[in-house]
């Protein structure tokens, strides 16, 4: 019998029905005592731990599990606490934790951004203010709860050095090197302390290595883990890597460390290839991502199979781990939870638990051969199929507008310097417009309304009543703060990218298929099964009754094509980039409707567009070219006068700089506050001609800005940017945000505008 081992790299922290969220908020909120919540949050890890042991897990990832996010984890585990916040030294309190994700009313949250490629968000460590130091060997105390607790002997995971370094901020690129290397020490320690206790392995993530790095990063990771491996030689380190391939593959299968993971799903086939092309160490293990650790899709066990069987003419099987391609924070809990799916379409699903199931079934095939899976493997082939030949993927009108599109040139009638002067007759709006980015507060009872009409308790007329005097209520206090141009505020709609998927064919929601996107910010991806066809109208009653409340300009408000597919779990039968342009049809049809009925300012939102650039620089061009032409296939056909907008936020846009011209919006705000105007030196280098917003305000923390703060970061955007294209808004939607803070906030930025717009007019009349 070979001793090939399954393996889980992460599990989902929210638990099944959102207990994780639900406690955070509960502590957040005062309703629970410290105690009693900590309590409450151990029991779920635990329930974590054992359901992973239940389904057959050989390495059980402990100290995965986090309050907020990972990397936020690693950064208060070494001491790193911006000054901005109280502390001083030893272990830092929760209290101090959350400070630094959600700010406080005296300190600016620290930044947020994507990790890499997916729509989790991480909080950005800040270095530079502080010397690090070990306040607490966060993976020891998870490895000895598990082992005690449980009888679990558990695979302690660790963001490691580098890629912690690289995904911080506060140091020049010439320091990178000194500063890795003064957590080398720190990461000794960690890994001394685990072997002591009897740890047989350690996952030290190292995700920067399936980017594009260069001939001294090898060098450097060479050196690290030469160090590591000294330090604690008894214990077993997997360097894991995940979401692309790996470039200087002989080299970095060469590290000092006793096994590698690969990722063999999202790798393009390249890491397979340099498998067989270069061989792989016979000292090592092989930790083989074949289960696809960031889609929902099953798996067929006969092809994933065979390419475990490839990877076997190569590494022998007691040098093999079957494992998923990256942690399983990226899907939801469990299929077992969705009662109302279609069953050809359940039928094709695979959550966290039904992956683990997946890996124990592939290392069960390659332990006793495929004649074992014989049963499974039919009926993995048979459920893919099924949804494969149904009418959902078989739409032979949007299938032809596709096949259609090299006919249809997706650019607008005229130059934005035309599309100007068409604009500024038709709005004759003032120096350094304000507005906001869309949603408005959902309180309490708002999303009460919606629930009780969801479930039938609520007329389809009564609940529109109630969205009207919603909306009616935002027009008025938009008015009296002064505003220049209005949204309705967005109050039916639950999240930026499912009220679109209800509204289209093609998409599925599931009813408890959360995943985690920052903090306790759940959202439920939808699935984009099918072939998406654009059925009716889905915001204009919303749009047009605002307008007619008001004579300023009301935004129609939709949500991008290109962040509607990174934002939903996308088939896996097409490509990619045919599935955004299915979309970008369907919302090009909501455009011409929203114009149609005299909605002349209409914001098409891609906060996504920068989160899913590839990780290689040389696959990036084509899918920002992919990108900017389902934006501008969804946008392009209206006349000169519609305004169009778009809004992005928590990206680094310098490297995509080119592609948000190329977009061609007459309108773009962009996040800027979290980054502390950060983004600004991006057009100290680059020229911007047309209508820009950065967003001065940050709306992810309860406090109110001061007027001076807001004055301050204009001032430093009009040293780069044109005063006449210049507009004033928050950094992103108020959705989440209470209304006395939102109305204060906003007032303090129209009085910024105003009186910007004085000093200025008052400087030019000298």
């Amino acid at each position: 019998m070979s001793k090939v081992k399954s393996s889980n790299l992460g599990y989902p922290r929210i638990g099944e029905k959102r207990e994780w969220k639900k406690a955070l908020e509960q502590f957040w909120a005062g309703n629970v005592e410290k105690d009693v919540f900590l309590k409450q949050i151990e029991e779920i890890r635990l329930q974590h731990l054992e359901k992973q042991a239940d389904k057959g897990i050989d390495l059980i990832p402990v100290g995965d599990f986090s309050l907020y996010d990972h990397v936020l984890d690693t950064a208060v585990m070494f001491g790193l606490v911006p000054r901005r916040f109280e502390y001083t030294e030893g272990p830092i309190s929760i209290e101090t934790y959350f400070d630094i994700a959600r700010g406080t009313k005296e300190a600016v949250a620290s930044t947020m951004t994507k990790w890499f490629n997916t729509n989790y968000h991480y909080i950005v460590p800040e270095l530079g203010e502080r010397e690090p130091v070990l306040v607490e060997n966060r993976p020891l105390h998870f490895y000895k709860e598990a082992k005690e607790k449980l009888n679990i002997n558990g695979k302690p995971v660790i963001l490691g050095p580098i890629t912690f370094v690289k995904l911080s901020k506060g140091y020049k690129e010439d320091e990178f090197k000194a500063l890795v290397e003064k957590f080398i020490p720190l990461y000794t320690t960690i890994l001394r302390e685990l072997q002591n206790e009897g740890a047989e392995w350690v996952q030290i993530d190292e995700p920067i290595l399936s980017t594009t790095i260069s001939k001294e990063d090898v060098a450097l990771f060479n050196d690290v883990y030469e160090t590591l491996h000294a330090a604690a030689p008894e214990l077993k380190i997997i360097l894991q890597t995940y979401f692309d391939s790996v470039d200087h593959y002989e080299e970095i299968v060469s590290l000092p460390v006793q096994g590698i993971g690969l990722d063999f799903i999202h790798d393009g086939g390249e890491n397979i290839a340099s498998l067989k092309k270069h061989g792989f160490p016979a000292d090592k293990v092989l930790a083989a991502g074949v289960i696809d650790g960031r889609n929902i899709w099953r798996a067929n066990l006969d092809e994933h199979l065979l390419t475990l069987n490839e990877i076997e003419e190569v590494v022998s099987k007691d040098r093999l781990i079957v494992q998923p391609s990256s942690s399983l924070l990226h899907v939801p809990v469990t299929v077992e939870s969705e009662e109302e799916i279609d069953q050809v379409l359940k039928g094709a699903l695979s959550f966290a638990d039904e992956k683990l199931n997946e890996i124990a079934l592939l290392t069960k095939g390659l332990k006793e051969g495929k004649e074992s899976l014989q049963e499974d493997i039919k009926v993995s082939i048979e459920a893919i199929k099924v949804l494969n030949q149904s009418t959902f993927r078989n739409n032979k009108a949007v299938q032809e507008a596709i096949q259609q599109l090299h006919t249809y040139k997706a650019e607008r009638q005229s130059t934005f310097k035309d599309r100007q002067i068409a604009q500024e007759e038709a709005f004759k709006l003032p120096l350094f417009p304000t507005t906001t980015i869309g949603s408005f507060p959902q309180t309490q009872e708002v999303r009460k309304q919606r629930l009780k009409w969801r479930k039938g308790e609520l007329t389809n007329e009564a609940y529109e009543n109630y969205i009207q005097a919603e909306i009616k209520k935002w027009i008025e206090i938009q008015e009296e703060i002064g505003l220049d141009v209005l949204v309705h505020g967005e109050f039916e709609r639950t999240d930026m990218v499912e009220y679109f998927g209800e509204k289209l064919d093609g998409f599925q929601f599931t009813k408890f298929g959360w995943v985690q996107s920052y903090g306790s910010r759940c959202v439920k991806p939808p699935l984009i099964y099918g072939d998406v066809a654009y059925q009716q109208a889905m915001t204009v009653q919303e749009t047009v009754y605002a307008q007619s409340l008001t004579e300023k300009p009301v935004k129609g408000m939709l949500t991008g094509p290109i962040t509607i597919l990174n934002w939903s779990f996308v088939r896996n039968d097409i490509s990619r980039y045919d599935v955004a342009n299915q979309i970008a049809l369907a919302l090009q049809k909501e455009v011409e409707a929203l114009e149609k009925n005299g909605i002349r300012m209409i914001q098409v939102d891609e906060p996504a567009i920068r989160e899913g650039l590839p990780l290689k620089e040389a696959k990036t061009e084509e899918y920002l070219k992919a990108a900017v032409y389902a934006f501008k296939l969804a946008t392009s056909s209206v006349q000169d006068s519609t305004q169009i907008h778009t809004h992005m936020c928590y990206s680094e846009f310098e490297k995509i700089i080119d592609a948000i011209k190329a977009l061609d919006a007459d309108v773009i705000s962009i996040e800027t506050s979290r980054s502390h105007g950060e983004l600004i030196h991006a057009f100290e280098e680059n020229t911007y001609n047309q209508g820009i917003g950065l967003g001065v305000y940050d709306i992810h923390s309860p406090r109110v800005p001061k007027l001076e703060e807001l004055t301050r970061n204009i001032n430093r955007a009009l040293q780069v940017l044109d005063p006449k294209l210049f507009w004033i808004n928050p950094d992103c939607g108020l959705k989440t945000r209470g209304i006395t803070e939102t109305v204060e906030a906003l007032k303090v930025m129209v009085e910024s505008a105003e009186k910007t717009r004085e000093t200025l007019l008052k400087e030019t009349v000298r």
